[in-house]
């Protein structure tokens, strides 16, 4: 048979049926998508399931927050943080005796019903000089470690966005400042300045701020990449817009953990500076410079003057830490 043939030959029956039903659905989807009835009911749908992915994120935060409520080791962290957290606000109105004011025929007494945690040297309640050193120590370090988080957080977007020279030359100061134990540098500035709660909070700050910075670089290059980025890029949008609107957000887990990591630091560093003279000064309750003034007593037994204000700086650094454990476990996830 010819070309032309079967050209002019009659299509199958099944050909026919076939070609009839695929031109009968083209013309239902061109009906479907002239009809403003049905183009309102897509925009809908497509609102909806726009509005199911933005409320996801919100889903995933309550989920967080109810795992971190049903975790034990959160729950133990937390109650013994607000605890010290009602003595530093509330401390002179819960404590027992005056924890300035000693008394002379007091001094040295142990643990007894009068005075539970015993009186030291000059006579003054152990345990009202526990209770209200938490204040000092509940501002100073909560606030450092905030300096710290934010000054952190800025440095390691810059080192990881723009890397190249901005990255290599920040680094290198990073790494002179880091090489020397916080505690030197803490003194370098401490003796020339002082030692009030303002320069406390720098010092400290600055020194966590270059150690934030770190981990926050190392997010930042791990999302540099990825596509939302170059889309930020192809939009034309500023550098600065694309650091702490688009990369930011999506850094926020690391950095919520480093926070709670380096608070505890923080409280361990000011009690430090405390016992070797360069935080709180007495008469101010603390636990730091109440251990430094009661350590040579313990040859004389009179032990509850030092293991008290220890067991304060213990407890918190340990509440400390299992939140930021119940924390950096459920970011994991």
């Amino acid at each position: 048979m010819s070309d032309q043939e079967r050209d002019d030959a009659p299509l199958a029956p099944s050909a026919a049926l076939t070609s009839l039903e695929s031109a009968q659905t083209s013309m239902e989807d061109v009906a479907v998508y002239q009809d403003p009835a049905a183009v309102a009911m897509l925009t809908a749908t497509a609102d909806s399931v726009t509005g199911t992915v933005d409320s996801s994120a919100g889903t995933i935060r309550r989920e967080n927050v109810r795992l971190l409520l049903r975790s034990p080791t959160f729950l133990i962290g937390a109650a013994i943080l607000l605890w010290w957290i009602v003595c530093a606000v509330f401390g002179k109105a819960i404590a027992p005796y005056n924890p300035v004011t000693g008394s002379l025929t007091a001094f040295n007494e142990a643990p007894s019903g009068a005075h539970w945690f015993g009186t030291d040297s000059l006579g003054r309640d152990v345990l009202s000089r526990v209770i209200v050193g938490a204040r000092d120590i509940l501002v100073v370090a909560p606030l450092a470690t905030l300096l710290g988080t934010a000054l952190g957080t800025t440095i390691g977007l810059l080192q990881g966005y723009f890397r190249g020279r901005v990255d290599s030359f920040s680094g290198r100061i990073v790494d002179a400042v880091l090489a020397l134990p916080i505690v030197i540098v803490a003194f370098l500035f401490v003796v020339p300045l002082g030692s009030s709660d303002p320069i406390l909070i720098i010092i400290i700050g600055l020194v966590f701020g270059l150690l934030i910075s770190r981990t926050v670089r190392t997010a930042v290059l791990q999302e540099q990449d990825l596509d939302y980025v170059a889309a930020a890029r192809l939009r034309d949008e500023s550098n600065a817009h694309i650091m702490f609107v688009e990369i930011l957000p999506n850094v926020t887990g690391p950095i919520l953990v480093e926070f709670t990591v380096r608070l505890g630091y923080a409280i361990f560093t000011v009690a430090t500076l405390s016992f070797l003279g360069f935080g709180i000064q007495p008469p101010t309750p603390d636990w730091g410079a109440d251990i430094s003034n009661s350590y040579q007593y313990l040859a004389a037994g009179y032990w509850w003057e030092t293991l008290f204000p220890a067991l304060a700086i213990a407890s918190l650094v340990v509440a400390i830490n299992l939140i930021a454990d119940s924390i950096e476990a459920v970011v994991i996830q």
